[in-house]
């Protein structure tokens, strides 16, 4: 005979028991076939944002020339963005200083990006004028490096930002150099770029007047290149229009 004690323990075996079959019944309804879905833990109504990947195309401005790598001015800009709830992944940077728009050309011939670009920006034309290359050859190769980065960037042309070349005439580098006619060149040459853009309804930021200013601060240590100082100048005059483009 069964005591009290036994009866006692065999009953809760059954409803331990029970309780396993109810639970892999369960798993077995929870979706088609033999496999088990399961559901992230997010917290309610804080969705994951993907992270912008984001192309630099252009020259020593956009390579950042004597900066540290945490001071480009792209690496500024992602970490900016990322700060204001826009995440953005480590800029894939496709620049070499001393390139011309020919040169930066070639290089994207010879190893042409992705075109599913969430951000991309063009800076690209001094060495154009530092060469004395032409300004009718500026314009073309422009604008087909321009054509270019619309379909780097998914022929998303919102996500698409040109800033205009910087005036080194101001650096100690050119104060034995003509600097009225640098100048004089580096408008020419960011008008060129202005009515492209204009014409295929790009973003174009002038960031030539920060170059400009009278603060040795935002000169690099080669007294040619901006500082990260002038970098952190552009990125706030750039961050509201790539923000507003999402």
């Amino acid at each position: 005979m069964l005591s009290f004690n036994s009866l006692k323990i065999t009953f809760q075996t059954l409803v331990i028991l029970a309780s396993i079959a109810i639970g892999i019944n369960s798993c077995k309804k929870a979706g088609p076939g033999s496999g088990v879905i399961t559901q992230p833990m997010n917290t309610p109504g804080t969705p994951i944002a993907a992270s912008k990947n984001y192309l630099a195309l252009g020259d020593s401005y956009t390579i950042g020339e004597s900066v540290s790598a945490k001071d480009r001015f792209p690496s500024q800009l992602a970490a900016v963005m990322s700060g204001q709830a826009i995440p953005v992944g480590t800029p894939n940077i496709i620049a070499t200083t001393g390139w011309t728009t020919g040169n930066l050309l070639s290089a994207l011939a010879n190893n042409p990006p992705a075109s599913n670009f969430d951000i991309v920006t063009l800076l690209i034309g001094v060495n154009n004028q530092y060469q004395g290359r032409s300004l009718s050859e500026y314009k073309s190769q422009f604008e087909t490096l321009l054509k270019q980065a619309i379909t780097y960037a998914g022929n998303q042309k919102k996500h698409v930002f040109v800033l205009s070349i910087p005036d080194y005439s101001v650096t100690p580098f050119a104060a034995n150099s003509d600097k009225v006619k640098i100048a004089r060149e580096i408008d020419e040459f960011n008008a060129a770029a202005r009515q492209i853009c204009s014409a295929y309804d790009i973003s174009f930021l002038d960031i030539t007047g920060v170059s400009r200013e009278n603060d040795p601060a935002l000169t690099a240590s080669d007294g040619l290149h901006p500082s990260g100082k002038q970098y952190e100048r552009w990125v706030a005059l750039l961050a509201p229009l790539v923000k507003a483009a999402f």
